[in-house]
This record gives C-alpha cells, sequence and structure tokens, in this order.
C-alpha cells in the first residue's frame, strides 16, 4: 500500500510548465500522424478521466477503493438508457450521468469515508457487486450479459456525428478530459485540495485545525464518482454499447493498477499510466495474444521494485538529478 501514499510534497505553482504544453500537444500531432489510431485514442482518453477521478481520492485522498467501476458504469449506463429512450443529445447525457454518478458516489461515501483502509476496501467492493448483480437481473432494461447495443447518440451541436473513423469521439473525449484535468489540477492547488492531502498524511489531526474529516472526504468522493460518470458516459457515447462489465471488479482493480503504474497523488501520472498500461496492452497483445499478460505483469513488478512512486515520480527523479547535474556545471 506504499505506492499509494506519495511523500509530501508542496503544492507547485499555478504557472503552466513547458512539458506540460507539450503534454497536451502530444495528442493533437497523433490525431494528424495517425489516423487510424482515433479511436484508440479516444478510448485512453476516457480511461484517462477514469484514472483521474480515481487519482483525487486515492493519491490525494488516501481512500482506497475496489469498485470504483460502479460509478463508471452507472454513468455509461445513464448516457445510453437515455439515448435508448430518445435523449441522444450527447452533453447533457454527459451532465446527466455526471449528476446521477456523483449523488451515488456522496451516498456511498456515508458508508465508506468512516472506516478503515480494510473497511474501505471491503464496503466498495460490495457496492461494485451489488451494483453488477442488479444490472445482470434488471437484463429488461439493462441488455444483461448482452448490455445495451441499441442506443445512438445524437450529433454534438446538429453537425458532428460519431463515425467509424473516430474523428469525432478523438476530439470530443480530448477536449472532456482536457476540461476536467484543469479542474482537478485547480481543486488539488486549492485550499480544499491542501486539505485532501493533510486528511492523507494525518486524519487524526487534522480536527485540531477545524477539518470535518468525514465532509470533506464525501465531497471528494461524490466529486471523484461524478467524474468516473462521465468518463463511462463518454465511453458509452463513443461506442455506442455499453456492457455490464463497465461495472464490474476487473475494471475497478485495472483502473487501480494504473493509477499505482502510473505515480498516486500526481495528476499526471494518472494519464502517463493510462497511456503505458494501454500501449502496452495493445503492443503485447499483438506479440503474444496469449501470454501478453505475463509480460505485462513483469513490466508492473520491475515498475514498483525500480520507482516505487510510478512513472510519474521515476521522471520527476530524473528531472530533478538532470537540474541539479546542470546546475553544477
Amino acid at each position: 500500500m506504499d505506492a499509494a501514499r506519495p511523500e509530501p510534497r508542496p503544492i507547485a505553482p499555478s504557472r503552466v510548465h513547458p512539458f506540460e504544453v507539450a503534454f497536451w500537444i502530444a495528442p493533437l500531432v497523433a490525431f494528424f500522424a495517425f489516423p487510424d489510431r482515433r479511436l484508440f485514442a479516444s478510448q485512453v482518453f476516457v480511461y484517462g478521466l477514469f484514472a483521474l477521478s480515481l487519482d483525487l481520492i486515492l493519491g490525494y485522498a488516501g481512500v482506497l477503493s475496489l469498485g470504483h467501476a460502479a460509478f463508471f458504469g452507472v454513468g455509461a449506463y445513464t448516457a445510453g438508457l437515455l439515448a435508448r429512450l430518445g435523449w441522444t443529445e450527447p452533453l447533457s447525457g454527459l451532465v446527466a450521468a455526471g449528476i446521477a454518478a456523483s449523488a451515488l458516489g456522496y451516498a456511498a461515501g456515508a458508508l465508506v469515508v468512516p472506516g478503515a483502509d480494510l473497511s474501505r476496501l471491503m464496503v466498495t467492493l460490495g457496492i461494485g457487486f451489488t451494483l453488477l448483480e442488479v444490472a445482470n437481473q434488471a437484463s429488461s432494461i439493462t441488455g444483461g450479459v448482452d448490455g445495451l447495443s441499441d442506443m445512438r447518440p445524437g450529433t454534438l451541436f446538429g453537425k458532428l456525428a460519431f463515425d467509424m473513423a473516430g474523428t469525432t469521439a478523438f476530439l470530443y473525449a480530448f477536449t472532456v478530459l482536457f476540461v476536467f484535468f484543469v479542474f482537478a489540477r485547480g481543486l488539488v492547488r486549492s485550499p480544499f485540495g491542501l486539505v485532501l492531502r493533510g486528511i492523507r498524511e494525518n486524519a487524526r489531526r487534522m480536527p485540531a485545525v477545524g477539518v470535518n474529516v468525514n465532509r470533506r472526504l464525501r465531497a471528494v468522493f461524490g466529486l471523484a464518482a461524478g467524474m468516473a460518470g462521465v468518463a463511462g458516459a463518454v465511453l458509452a457515447q463513443t461506442t455506442q454499447f455499453v456492457g455490464i462489465d463497465t461495472l464490474g471488479f476487473q475494471r475497478s482493480a485495472e483502473i487501480l493498477i494504473i493509477v499505482a503504474f502510473g505515480g498516486p497523488g500526481r495528476l499526471y501520472g494518472a494519464l502517463m499510466g493510462v497511456t503505458a498500461f494501454l500501449l502496452a496492452q495493445d503492443y503485447l497483445s499483438g506479440i503474444s495474444p496469449v501470454y501478453w499478460q505475463f509480460w505485462l505483469g513483469a513490466v508492473l513488478v520491475l515498475l514498483v521494485l525500480l520507482a516505487p512512486g510510478g512513472l510519474a515520480g521515476a521522471l520527476e527523479i530524473l528531472y530533478q538529478r538532470a537540474r541539479r547535474g546542470a546546475w553544477r556545471r
């Protein structure tokens, strides 16, 4: 669990670093350089937002969760069912999905927040299993194991349709990710974010400075759930399908691994973790369709041993060393 509790660092200034500019320009370059990979890239953006939402509660607030896919799936089903019923406008579908997932997350927070790490894992896991079984039993509404496949989202602004080439899906998912990243970046640099870090480091001392720990944790849990719901809605709208696996344990465990892989407590770590994980999964499964999980697992083990802070932590260390070396010269 050490990877879930990074060493405390001072809040960085709000200025934009040149590396950040390059980070966000890179996908736009890929849009033109790899037109046949736009659909894949849109999935990277979706899971990037999903990982970002988990990083808020895990990396910044220190709340462990094995059921975060429950909110992802609720958002996906909300957008899918609305489109199935005739409410096909994508942006309003995102809003509805975010509200539904956030309300569920805030309510679930009353059960999750008061406990310790182990009880939080068990409660979030139980919530995920419960929603999965509800979706499975309500097959007349959710499609059960067959999923929702008869949903057709409308066009964006009445002009941009979700085509097979993935052009609209790429731009749509990228824009949603960027907007929520800016929101999350501002949140973690605000006094609220500072309080979350204090709770992560020592929740017992925070009431001494007037902080209602449970209230703050429930608030961030609801916000993170809403972001996960929006990610699920984007997935539903861009793929025009919602599977029951969006609520499953495997998806929760996978996104937890991705956040640890990228480096919790660093927003860019979540995005780097998603990109590296999905690219490695795509590449290794193409080389060895049977044994790709073995090689991916080996990479994860090596990363944990060599860089406990994840990809972002390793890059941060290398950058600091390079700066010190340049200063000495």
